[in-house]
């Protein structure tokens, strides 16, 4: 009997923490909506970081609708100068529409009003995001790019970012 009561007190700390845990973690990595940011780190041509203009600690933010190479792939490095020289310690405006499995915001991103994925796929520094048969969302920078042979679009030969990570996993070091 006592050792029952041992074992339901424990749970219910348990519980209590876990529930306070997940709350802390909501607020404090789970934004919402639209609001503006300085972009503090870039971390590959898809993935950077912002830190909200109203406050708040930086986080983790994977540009929508493109796939860029990884940084260990052929363009990769290039990729992610680009987005660097375009973004780094500017203001931008953040769109979250969801998160991933790794807990990245997914968001539309815009500088003084243009997409920056779609400028990113027009350079030719990232894919359209393709899904099943549909070719993405900037399947029209992309064929422009392709056409133009601009950026990673001037070798043919590069791999597809999915198809890199299948036959090589990933570029985590």
């Amino acid at each position: 009997m006592l050792w029952q009561r041992l074992v339901n007190r424990w749970l219910a700390i348990a519980l209590i923490a876990i529930c306070q845990h997940d709350a802390w973690a909501r607020s404090t990595f789970h934004h919402e909506g639209a609001f503006a940011a300085q972009v503090t780190y870039i971390t590959d041509g898809d993935t950077l970081w912002v830190r909200p203009l109203a406050g708040g600690a930086p986080f983790k933010v994977r540009l929508e609708g493109l796939d860029a190479p990884e940084i260990c792939q052929a363009w990769g490095a290039q990729s992610r100068d680009a987005l660097t020289a375009r973004l780094a310690h500017r203001s931008v405006d953040v769109a979250i529409h969801r998160y991933d499995d790794y807990g990245r915001a997914v968001a539309r991103i815009e500088l003084a009003g243009e997409d920056v994925a779609a400028w990113m796929v027009r350079e030719g520094h990232a894919w359209s995001y393709r899904y099943r048969r549909s070719a993405g969302p900037y399947a029209a920078e992309e064929a422009q790019a392709r056409r133009a042979r601009r950026g990673l679009f001037a070798d043919m030969a590069l791999e597809y970012p999915r198809d890199f990570r299948q036959r090589h996993g990933s570029c985590k070091f």
